[in-house]
């Protein structure tokens, strides 16, 4: 972790699942402090007990921040000295964002706009921010929300020198086991003997574990120049499969899934990769990069300058990936810490 020796980090929405697997990933490093930004003070105090608990020879490196990203002034408060930031904070869950859309523009696009403006201004060495795969052909208002933040990412690289600061986006599936994800819910019906839910048996979702999400973050951090977003190669399963592979876990009853229907602003697939973006992705292995595009705003070069070839790469989606079959999501499961000690219950 030589980048990060004695440098300073900040996490905003640092109290979330991202947040934990990154301390849990950096605390006992040489970094020199994290930061941890976010507005909800209990949870930040039960993050404070919990790393006091576990790692107390480093849990001094951890200072916490009350603030919010809607709120310029308290992002500001919490820039000084920092090198580097992973901007994680974000509404998340689908029906909610269909209900209040314009909150999830407050904090997805304009909380953004402001993470990445008192960063410029202080003098950050870099930016990554976390996006998701809803922001590729959105049909939601989280999607919707997010695809915007996206463009305020790539809009304001153009603005500032990346030797100044650089800022990329990282784009990314469903993650198993994070906060308000389906897994952790499964296991509470089989628990209490009712019915495991699931919206359709074929709808496809990509799969990954937080450590992947942190691994896709250090590789902009590390490979990503400004402007760009990454995406990880994930694999996918059916919901279908992940439930079965719960049961199979968990002793539950494949017998016993009720199919209950897609929620407000569900699709049946998700893409990482649109065919638009295909035309310039850069294969990097396990990973794809897709550069900002760096022409000015002067019309007559989109009229007059296009592009005769593009890559031959088409949409990248949960369909057209590798699909695993239950027995390969429940080792990917068992991988999981929050699966283990569920398991050790």
């Amino acid at each position: 972790m030589g980048l990060f020796t004695g440098r300073t980090l900040l996490i905003t929405g640092g109290t979330g699942s991202f947040g934990h697997a990154v301390l849990n990933r950096f605390l006992k490093t040489d970094i020199g402090e994290i930061r941890v930004f976010s507005r909800d003070e209990k949870k930040q105090d039960d993050m404070r007990h919990e790393f006091q608990s576990t790692m107390p020879e480093v849990a001094e490196k951890i200072k916490f921040y009350i603030g919010d990203v809607r709120d310029i002034s308290s992002v500001r408060n919490a820039m000084h000295g920092v090198d580097y930031i992973f901007h994680a904070a974000a509404l998340k869950q689908v029906p909610s964002c269909e209900f209040f859309p314009i909150e999830a523009v407050k904090t997805n696009v304009l909380g953004t706009e402001n993470v990445l403006t008192a960063a410029i201004e202080t003098g950050v060495k870099s930016v990554i921010c976390l996006s998701t795969d809803k922001a590729a052909y959105p049909v939601n208002a989280m999607g919707t929300s997010k695809a915007m933040m996206e463009k305020v990412v790539v809009a304001k690289s153009r603005t500032v020198s990346p030797e100044k600061t650089k800022i990329c986006c990282t784009r990314y599936g469903n993650v198993m086991c994070s906060r308000g994800s389906v897994i952790p819910l499964w296991i509470d019906q089989i628990r209490a003997g009712k019915p495991i839910t699931l919206t359709d048996p074929n709808m496809t979702r990509f799969v990954m574990s937080l450590d992947e999400a942190v691994d896709l973050v250090l590789f902009a951090f590390e490979n990503g120049q400004s402007g760009d977003i990454l995406v990880q190669k994930a694999p996918a399963c059916t919901i279908q499969t992940q439930a079965e592979a719960v049961c199979q876990l968990f002793n539950g009853d494949t017998n016993n899934i009720k199919v209950i229907g897609i929620r407000h602003g569900e699709k049946m697939y998700e893409t990482l990769l649109t065919n638009e973006e295909c035309a310039n992705a850069i294969d990097m292995g396990n990973f794809y990069r897709v550069p900002c595009d760096k022409r000015g705003l002067n019309y007559d070069k989109y009229f007059n300058d296009g592009d005769v070839k593009r890559n031959t790469l088409s949409e990248f989606n949960s369909n057209n990936t590798e699909l695993l079959n239950v027995d390969q999501v429940a080792e990917k499961m068992l991988a999981l810490d929050y699966i283990q000690d569920e398991l050790a219950k």
